[in-house]
């Protein structure tokens, strides 16, 4: 496969129950921004309420960094059997297709997945991360992967000692994009990330929530994560 984003259905033989997810190939050093999705994006607390308003200018945030040719992950402590909703949720905002990790199941450690997932992109895959946005809680998950204050963008409520940890977006991400905008305010990813054909849609179908016989979930992860010689015929795993 050339570079890109793909995505996959794999199906089992026997009761043709299905694993769908985006496959990325990218070449080494890959440069992404990542984005909390809870908190960070939504005006309210949580993605799988009634429709939860979009905070002003996230969206346009997200489109100028893929627009550059950063690789966009979108990261959530949510377990997997909320993705059809989350990624509904996505699409009917029109956010920027990219990379979605939800926790393998119920989580008792959401802020720990975050870290474990993007260090495996950093450690196993060679990826870069140029920047991320989250909420306060996220601070320390960016922070412990090497992240420097002037690369971590938190938005909403923090305490006096996080502004010193992070670069707080006071005036919201539409005044936060005006600064981007601005001569030296962010650059093109360089190396060969700009190889990296994303698709400049949303997440689209894909997305919508529709009912299956079938369960689903989905996954992200880099290409080199697959096993040797993987075909879509599969042993049924332990659990969908």
């Amino acid at each position: 496969l050339s570079y890109g984003l793909y995505p996959v259905k794999m199906v089992v033989r026997g009761d043709h129950t299905s694993v769908d997810f985006s496959l990325a190939v990218v070449p080494p050093r890959t440069e992404c921004v990542v984005f909390s999705i809870d908190g960070s994006f939504t005006a309210s607390v949580s993605v799988t309420g009634r429709d939860p308003k979009v905070r002003a200018g996230a969206v346009d945030v997200v489109r100028h960094w893929q627009e550059l040719g950063y690789l966009i992950v979108y990261i959530t402590g949510r377990p997997d059997m909320q993705q059809q909703r989350v990624l509904a949720w996505l699409a009917q905002h029109n956010f920027p297709h990219g990379l979605v990790s939800f926790a393998d199941g119920l989580s008792t450690d959401p802020l720990g997945h975050k870290a474990v997932y993007i260090k495996s992109l950093m450690q196993d895959h060679g990826v870069l991360i140029h920047a991320a946005y989250g909420s306060s809680k996220d601070i320390s998950v960016y922070s412990s992967i090497g992240l420097r204050p002037n690369q971590i963008f938190i938005v909403g409520k923090v305490s006096k000692k996080h502004h010193q940890q992070s670069t707080v977006l006071m005036e919201g991400y539409a005044a936060h994009l005006a600064s981007l905008m601005s001569h030296g305010g962010s650059r093109p990813a360089q190396g060969n990330a700009r190889m990296v054909l994303v698709p400049r849609s949303g997440f689209g179908h894909s997305a919508s929530i529709r009912r299956r016989r079938s369960a689903k979930r989905t996954i992200s992860f880099p290409a080199s994560s697959l096993p040797p010689n993987y075909t879509s015929e599969m042993k049924k795993p332990d659990r969908l």
